[in-house]
């Protein structure tokens, strides 16, 4: 394989919770008077950390969102994930394909470490990472579309940036892997392949991408 390290974004590319987190993000910025749609928040929001969507908020309307957003949003984003995530499907296969290879993979996601976790745990993936392959945004600086998190990733694993590969879900992500000099491949099962236009290549299903990267 032509990477020495694949690292993966985690909402819409290990756990298929892109549907579940922003139907419940339109919902409660609509309850705290920000009319949003799912389609809004699909197409401002997704793969966003939370900063971000404070920020965009505070543009848009020029009024913050309320002091405990953070933690209302991502406790009811917790309870649904525990009743209702599930992993993407194959990816599973893929992760333990590349174990099998000898390739080193991690997350690197815009969530929380808990709400990684969480996902994780829920849909069975908890055991193919583990504690020291799990990087959020809380480690950095910066969020995504910034390069900080991926090149955390890298450097914690060792792997300098031109020899890894991104597979990202969202515009964001796809701008933030290219902005730290990595191959990023966008998996467009739930986004427009246009709106993923500048990714290396683009694949629709899961069991396609051990081909892409090989």
């Amino acid at each position: 394989m032509r990477y020495d390290l694949v690292i993966f974004d985690n909402d819409g590319v290990l756990v298929d919770s892109e549907p579940i987190s922003n139907r419940l993000l339109a919902a409660y910025l609509t309850e705290l008077g920000h009319p949003t749609t799912y389609e809004d928040s699909i197409r401002d929001y997704m793969g966003s950390a939370m900063h971000r969507i404070h920020e965009l908020v505070l543009e848009s309307t020029g009024r913050q969102l309320p002091a405990d957003f953070d933690a209302t949003f991502h406790s009811r984003v917790f309870d649904a994930f525990r009743r209702e995530l599930e992993p993407v499907t194959g990816v599973a296969d893929v992760l333990e394909k590349l174990s099998a290879d000898g390739v080193p993979y991690c997350v690197a996601s815009s969530g929380s470490h808990e709400r990684i976790r969480v996902a994780l745990r829920k849909t069975g993936l908890y055991g193919l990472f583990g504690e020291q392959r799990i990087f959020s945004s809380e480690d950095v600086g910066r969020g995504k579309p910034a390069p900080d998190l991926f090149l955390h990733a890298a450097r914690t694993m060792g792997v300098p940036p031109q020899r890894c590969a991104v597979v990202e879900d969202s515009p964001l992500g796809v701008q933030a892997a290219i902005a730290a000099g990595m191959d990023v491949y966008g998996y467009t099962a739930m986004t427009p392949a246009a709106k993923l236009a500048r990714a290396h290549a683009r694949f629709p299903e899961m069991a396609e991408l051990p081909q892409l990267l090989a």
